[in-house]
């Protein structure tokens, strides 16, 4: 992967040892495509001083149903880029990778915190909900294949019984082309999910994919009896907690946010995506666009 369009860009930044009361690197964000997209907004509520660094990889996206080893290697190669730029944490904001390629992310860059949506987000659900709750987990082919969700729940509360996993591959396709509020996503969601639920008696469901968020309300409005969890937003409580530990906030009175967004496709979906779900926040937080070439 190689780096295009970056002349004249200077970047500011503190050792991220741990000890020292600030780190004012990029925090870099990734996905398969667009989804990762919605943890940016948590993230930067959160921690309004952070600068972050996105890559979507828009031109390979779905990850969902494409073979463990793949994933890893197209996981890898952002990992690289991430660190070429000197990023203190990376975030995969994405269920699919977290749920393939996270230890290899953690093995071969030992020295930056890595944080994915699967452990937070399972967390929250063994801890918030009922032991007798019936939840539905909604996801990828890769991360249901995976049963990681099943395994991290369980281990932290084996009281949960009830809980029930589904694929649906062809959310994330029409996510990514924008058909969101159409008649078309609603079909698609009836049918993937109307026997699940119905069948399963589900009562909550965990959007196990970033780019869910983007359907949860057509999915209150075809299910409003249904409480929903949303794993991008546990992954900024995760980046938040990981940060203090690590003495790692970026300084308070350092107010040059500007803002990476690369894409290996730099479409207009991917722009217009980002208007949907950022809106007024654009221009605080001082977005720029780059096409990286794979």
């Amino acid at each position: 992967m190689t780096q295009t369009g970056t002349a004249g860009f200077i970047r500011l930044f503190v050792s991220g040892r741990r000890g020292l009361p600030m780190d004012n690197r990029y925090i870099g964000v990734f996905d398969s495509g667009i989804g990762g997209l919605t943890s940016i907004p948590y993230i930067m509520r959160m921690m309004p001083y952070e600068r972050i660094i996105f890559f979507g990889d828009t031109a390979r996206t779905p990850y969902g149903s494409k073979a463990a080893e793949t994933i890893t290697q197209f996981t890898m190669q952002i990992g690289d880029f991430m660190m070429r730029n000197n990023v203190k944490m990376l975030v995969a904001a994405c269920n699919t990778i977290s749920s393939v390629s996270l230890g290899a992310l953690r093995e071969k860059y030992p020295d930056v915190p890595v944080i994915g949506t699967i452990y937070p987000t399972s967390k929250v659900v063994a801890r918030d909900c009922a032991p007798d709750a019936r939840i539905g987990i909604i996801g990828t082919k890769a991360t249901v294949r995976s049963s990681t969700y099943l395994e991290r729940i369980k281990k932290k509360n084996p009281e949960m019984e009830h809980i029930y996993q589904i694929s649906c591959p062809a959310f994330v396709p029409l996510i990514e082309e924008g058909i969101i509020d159409n008649e078309i996503m609603d079909m698609t969601i009836h049918y993937y999910l109307d026997d699940f639920i119905r069948d399963n008696k589900i009562d909550t469901l965990v959007l196990a994919c970033t780019h869910y968020p983007l359907i949860s309300d057509n999915l209150k409005r075809l299910y409003p009896d249904i409480r929903l969890i949303s794993s991008s937003k546990e992954v900024a409580t995760a980046v938040r907690i990981e940060l203090e530990k690590r003495d790692m906030f970026a300084n308070s009175e350092n107010e040059r946010r500007e803002n990476f967004f690369y894409a290996s496709d730099l479409s207009e979906n991917f722009i217009d995506m980002i208007q949907l779900i950022l809106k007024n926040e654009q221009e605080a937080l001082n977005i720029r666009f780059k096409n990286l070439d794979l």
